[in-house]
C-alpha cells in the first residue's frame, strides 16, 4: 500500500510532527522520523542500533541537518522544532512531497533545485542508508551539505556534554560503539558541535523528556553544477563492511514482496499489515530464537503481549517457523507453571508477574497444531501445558490457584496479573483481585484443548474435560442479570459488575464457555456500550470512574489507562464474536468488512502502515501510546484472515 501525503499534510512544523514512519531490521533496531523529517520524540532516530538484540537499543544517529547552498545563501531543508526560535529549521516549507512503501521519501524544491532524500534500513544488520537526488535547475552552482547529528546513547537517554566522539578514517567510536561511513560525497571531519534545546512535542504533551541534545563531528558535502542532476549516497553501519544502498533497496523491496505473498492476503490493507506485523518480529540473543516486541518506540517483548500477538502477527501471515521459534523461546523459561512477562536481559531474572500468558500460551500451541498439524511440536510442548494447568490447579505465585468452584483466581496486596495492569505506588487503577472474566475463559478453554490433545498422550490420568465442565457449570456466575452481560470479575467489590470489554473473550475463543443466546447478548452489549470504529472502550462512558481522555503526566495517564481509554487489539476479539454469533454469514462478513474499511485511515494516521496501542476513550481521533503496537496489527489480521475462510 503507498501512503502519498502533500503540503497540507503539514500547513505547520506541528501538524507535520503528527505523523511518522517506522523501519525495523529483525534484531531490535530501527528508524523512525516524523512526516518532515524532523524528530518529535528522543526515541526518533535516523539508526536506533541495537547491539544485543533485541532491547540493548542505541540511538546512533538521532537526526540529519541538511543545508542547500545556492552560492552564498544557505537554505535549510532539513525540519526541527527547537526550544529557541531563531534555532528552528523550517525546511518543511520547501517540502513538496512525502511517500511511503517500502522506504519512506521526501522530496523538496528550492529556488529551482529538486531534491529527493530516500532511507533505508538494513535487514538483520545495524546499517541505514540514505539516497539524495539532486537536480539543479537555479541558473547556479549548488551544493548540499548533510550534518549528521550523532547521539551514540542509549535508547532514553541523551549524551553527557563532555562525550567524546573520536574520528579515526571513515570510522566514528564513541560511549564504547563504532559507526562507520561510507560515502561518495565529500566526507570533512569537524570540531565537534553541541546542539542543544531539541524540542519534543510528543514526549512534551505526555509528561517525558521535552529537551534533546545531539553532537556534530563531520559534515559531507555533495556539488552540483547547474543544469545537471547528480544521485550521491551515505551509508552508515556498525559493521566495518558496508552495503551499497542499490543492494539494500532491492533486497527491502523483494522481502516484503515475499511477506506478502507468502501471507496469501487479497486486501491492499491486510497484505499492508502482513509487513507491519514482521516489523515486531525480532531475534533474542539470550534464547537464540524469535520474539515479538510489543510496541514500538516504548516496549520490549512481554509475553502476555506475545502469545496474543503471535495469532496475527505470524499464525494468519502463514509464519510457521516464527511461531514455533517463538513458542519454544517461552516454554524454555516457563517456571512453576508461569510464562515470563518480562525476559532477562544479562544476569536479571526472567518478571514472572502474569496470570494469562501462560493459558493464552496454551491455546497459541492449539491453533498452532490447527493449521499445520505439527504433532512433533505439539508432543514436545505438552509437558509444558499439563505443568502449567497443574501448578494452576495446585497453585502458583500471585495468589493464582484454582477456587474450589473450579473457577481460578489471581491477584493480591499489590499485585496486577492481568493485562489491566497498572499500579501507581499503592493505587490500583483496576484492581481485578478475585476471579477475573477472561483468565477463565482462557482458562475453561485450555483445559477443553488439553482434553482435545491427550489423545496424542494415552498414558495421561487427568480428566481435563470432567474439569472443563465444572469450570463452565462455575462460570454462570460471571452472568450480569440486569445488564445482559457479563461481570468483570468475581470478587464482592464494585468493580464486579462495570461494563468493560473483557468479557468478549468469553464469546471469540474457540469453545464456547456461554450458550448461543448469552454469546449474542455480550457481542450486543459490548457493541452498544464500548464498541468503536478504531477499538474497544475499556470501561463504559456511563461509568462514574470512565476518564475521556488519555494524556499528561505519567499519573494521569496511568489512571486512565484501563478506565475507559480505547485499546485497538480488543476489537479483533470483537469482530471474531460478532461473526461467530452470526454463523459466519456473508452478510456478517460483510457488514465486518465494511466496519474494517475505517482503519484504512488509521493507516494513514500517528505511525504510517501501523496501528498504535490506543486512542482517547470519548472522542478516538489521535493514536497515543506506543505509535506501533503488535497486538493492534495481530488483531486485527486475525479478522482479515477470518473473513478469508
Amino acid at each position: 500500500m503507498r501512503f502519498r501525503y502533500g503540503k497540507q499534510d503539514w500547513k505547520t512544523l506541528e501538524r507535520g510532527e503528527e505523523s511518522c514512519y517506522l523501519m525495523t531490521n529483525g534484531l531490535g533496531g530501527f528508524s523512525s522520523l516524523t512526516l518532515t523529517g524532523s524528530c518529535s520524540r528522543i526515541d526518533h532516530a535516523v539508526l536506533m542500533a541495537c547491539m544485543r538484540s533485541p532491547n540493548n537499543r542505541y540511538n546512533m544517529i538521532h537526526r540529519l541537518e541538511e543545508i542547500l547552498c545556492i552560492e552564498e545563501e544557505r537554505i535549510h531543508i532539513s525540519s526541527q522544532n527547537y526550544k529557541e526560535e531563531e534555532n528552528q529549521e523550517e525546511g518543511y516549507r520547501y517540502q513538496t512531497d512525502f511517500a511511503y512503501e517500502d522506504v519512506p521519501q521526501w522530496t523538496y524544491l528550492a529556488k529551482g533545485v529538486a531534491i529527493t532524500r530516500t532511507i533505508v534500513l538494513g535487514q538483520g544488520e545495524n546499517t541505514i542508508g540514505i539516497s539524495y537526488q539532486i537536480t539543479n535547475r537555479s541558473g547556479k552552482k549548488v551544493s548540499l551539505e548533510v550534518l549528521p547529528h550523532l547521539m551514540f546513547a542509549a535508547k532514553g537517554t541523551l549524551p553527557s556534554r563532555d562525550q567524546s566522539y573520536v574520528m579515526d578514517g571513515n570510522m566514528i567510536s564513541s560511549n564504547g560503539q563504532k559507526l562507520y561511513i561510507w560515502t561518495d560525497g565529500e566526507l570533512c571531519e569537524m570540531a565537534l558541535q553541541v546542539c542543544e534545546g531539541i524540542y519534543y512535542s510528543a514526549d512534551a504533551c505526555d509528561g517525558r523528556m521535552e529537551l534533546g541534545r545531539t553532537m556534530i563531528n563531520h559534515r559531507i558535502i555533495k556539488n552540483v553544477e547547474d543544469g545537471s542532476c547528480v544521485t550521491f549516497s551515505i551509508v552508515y553501519g556498525t559493521i566495518p563492511k558496508l552495503p551499497q544502498i542499490e543492494e539494500m533497496l532491492k533486497s527491502i523491496k523483494e522481502y516484503h514482496r515475499a511477506l506478502i505473498c507468502q501471507s496469501g492476503f487479497d486486501e491492499e490493507p491486510a497484505a499492508t499489515l502482513s509487513v507491519s506485523a514482521n516489523q515486531f518480529i525480532s531475534y533474542r540473543s539470550s534464547t537464540a530464537g524469535q520474539t515479538i516486541l510489543a510496541g514500538f518506540p516504548f516496549f520490549e517483548d512481554w509475553g502476555r503481549d506475545t502469545m496474543i500477538a503471535i495469532h496475527g502477527c505470524c499464525l494468519a501471515t502463514r509464519q510457521y517457523k516464527t511461531a514455533e521459534s517463538i513458542l519454544k523461546t517461552f516454554m524454555s523459561y516457563c517456571k512453576k507453571g508461569l510464562m515470563p512477562n518480562l525476559f532477562p536481559e544479562g544476569k536479571e531474572e526472567p518478571g514472572y508477574n502474569t496470570v494469562d500468558a501462560s493459558l493464552l500460551f496454551i491455546l497459541a500451541v492449539y491453533e498452532y497444531y490447527k493449521r499445520t498439524k505439527d504433532t512433533v511440536f505439539v508432543k514436545s510442548a505438552y509437558h509444558t501445558m499439563a505443568e502449567i494447568i497443574q501448578w494452576y490447579k495446585d497453585g502458583t505465585d500471585y495468589g493464582i490457584h484454582m477456587d474450589e468452584d473450579g473457577l481460578l483466581m489471581a491477584g493480591r496486596e499489590l499485585d496486577q496479573v492481568t493485562w489491566m495492569d497498572v499500579r501507581v505506588g499503592e493505587i490500583l487503577p483496576t484492581p481485578r483481585h478475585g476471579k477475573p472474566v477472561e483468565i477463565n475463559a482462557y482458562w475453561y478453554n485450555a483445559l477443553c484443548i488439553m482434553e482435545e490433545l491427550k489423545r496424542f498422550f494415552p498414558e495421561t490420568n487427568m480428566d481435563y474435560g470432567s474439569l472443563a465442565q465444572r469450570v463452565k457449570k462455575s462460570f454462570e456466575k460471571f452472568w450480569n442479570e440486569k445488564e445482559g452481560c457479563l461481570k468483570d470479575v468475581l470478587s464482592g467489590t464494585k468493580a464486579d459488575n462495570q461494563i468493560r470489554c473483557n468479557q468478549i473473550w468469553a464469546v471469540s475463543l474457540p469453545f464456547s464457555v456461554l450458550s448461543p443466546d448469552k454469546e449474542k447478548q455480550v457481542t450486543e452489549v459490548v457493541y452498544r456500550e464500548l464498541y468503536t470504529p478504531l477499538g474497544l472502550r475499556t470501561l463504559a462512558m456511563s461509568d462514574k470512574e470512565f476518564h475521556p481522555y488519555y494524556g499528561g503526566a505519567l499519573l494521569e495517564r496511568d489512571l486512565a489507562y484501563h478506565q475507559g481509554t480505547v485499546w485497538v487489539f480488543p476489537m479483533g476479539a470483537y469482530y471474531l464474536a460478532y461473526l461467530k454469533v452470526n454463523g459466519y454469514s456473508e452478510e456478517a462478513k460483510e457488514c465486518v468488512r465494511r466496519q474494517l474499511d475505517s482503519l484504512e485511515s488509521a493507516l494513514r494516521e500517528g505511525c504510517i502502515g501501523q496501528l498504535p496501542e490506543i486512542y482517547d476513550g470519548e472522542n478516538p481521533v489521535s493514536s497515543k501510546g506506543c505509535f506501533a503496537q503488535a497486538w493492534s496489527v495481530g488483531e486485527v489480521l486475525r479478522v482479515y484472515d477470518a473473513l478469508r475462510e
